[in-house]
């Protein structure tokens, strides 16, 4: 039995052996983007990939194939983006990462402070106090539905949009996300927003009074732990917890209550029966500002993207290995089903990467070499 340390250094001697002809294979890649860009040839040969994985994979042992073919994978995935940056380079062209950085150059310093905005809900729902706090003086036009306010700033009704986009406990708003497909928008700033929930009533009403409570799907869903320690109660689902708290403030008895937050008691001259009623303390609702055209601010390093992969094996491993080459974070992943395209999803990605960072405007520009489709929803900076 060899010692560790021995074991180790002949490691390190392999390791630098790897390294030597790893400089040596990004030369040739070099050559080839070069003579590709001399010949209008695309980037991507897959022809040639999958000749090279199954000739990987004939090479080494049987237990080995796996993991040689994803060493492989992502040997070509980085010499892939080599060549898509010196050809972009050589190319001089309007691409979409160019266009990210013009419109960052051409975006004010500073994010309003007032504005026109589109919220669904009434006063007190939590889409208003999220845009109060991303605005000093916002200007709010209120609508029924979550497409009520897409519709707004694609019509340029408002100037921006705040829109609820996942929460920490329930997950994600779906019907925003399907909603995102439909509609020609960008995102400018996103919100984190604490959420805590009370039990709101008309004054005078006890606890055990109270035989209804209204409110959003959400709360609900938030607030599970309460509502079944007190399954004699009967819950109704309305549009918005603000809309709830409205209902009960008309309400001409004193059985019904609202779950809704702590700003619509004032608001609507109700009582709080309870308060913080929520299965978890650290409970945040997560808003999108949107707009029509791109704005993109100072300190962007959040982005949103939406894309289409192939209907077959090692579709999305190919774009995932896409933001592993360029060291680039995805923080989150959301699938939602296509209408109308069995079986086909539309993915959205929210990555950290500075929008002035180069492998930022790789990826923007060579997105579109491993998916079907893809959308860029904007970049932008979370107040937390």
């Amino acid at each position: 039995m060899h010692d560790l340390s021995n074991i180790r250094q002949r490691i390190d001697e392999i390791d630098d052996n790897i390294i030597d002809l790893f400089v040596q294979r990004m030369q040739c890649v070099s050559e080839v983007s070069a003579y590709k860009a001399a010949h209008n040839l695309p980037v991507l040969d897959p022809s040639r990939e999958r000749a090279k994985l199954a000739y990987v994979a004939s090479q080494v042992p049987d237990e080995l194939k796996s993991y040689s073919q994803v060493l492989f994978s992502l040997l070509m995935e980085t010499a892939r983006a080599a060549e898509h940056a010196q050809l972009d380079a050589s190319a001089g062209t309007a691409l979409l990462g160019e266009e990210i950085l013009a419109a960052q150059a051409h975006t004010q310093d500073l994010f309003p402070q007032a504005a026109h905005v589109a919220c669904q809900g009434v006063e007190g729902a939590y889409s208003q106090v999220a845009t109060d706090k991303l605005f000093r003086h916002p200007t709010i036009s209120f609508f029924n539905t979550f497409e009520g306010v897409f519709n707004a700033v694609e019509q340029g009704f408002s100037r921006y949009g705040v829109i609820p986009l996942e929460n920490s406990t329930a997950g994600s708003v779906t019907q925003v996300y399907d909603l995102m497909m439909k509609y020609d928008f960008h995102i400018a700033r996103t919100l984190r927003l604490k959420v805590d929930h009370c039990v709101l009533a008309k004054p005078g009403t006890r606890m055990e009074d109270v035989t209804d409570i209204y409110s959003h799907p959400q709360a609900i869903a938030q607030s599970s732990e309460f509502l079944d320690a007190h399954k004699s109660i009967t819950v109704h689902v309305v549009e918005n917890t603000a809309v709830a708290a409205q209902l009960v403030a008309q309400s001409p008895d004193n059985t019904s209550a609202a779950l809704s937050s702590r700003w619509c008691a004032d608001l609507y001259g109700l009582t709080t029966l309870a308060k913080n009623i929520q299965d978890k303390g650290n409970n945040y609702t997560r808003f999108a500002c949107i707009s029509k055209g791109l704005e993109v601010y100072p300190g962007a390093d959040r982005s949103s993207l939406m894309l289409v992969v192939g209907h077959e094996p090692g579709t999305l491993y190919k774009v995932l290995s896409r933001f592993y080459a360029l060291d680039i974070n995805i923080c989150k992943l959301e699938s939602r089903p296509i209408p109308e395209r069995d079986f086909e999803f539309m993915f959205y990605f929210d990555i950290e990467c500075p929008v002035a960072a180069p492998q930022f405007s790789t990826l923007m520009n060579t997105l579109n070499d491993v998916c079907e489709e893809f959308r860029y929803l904007g970049s932008y900076s979370e107040l937390v």
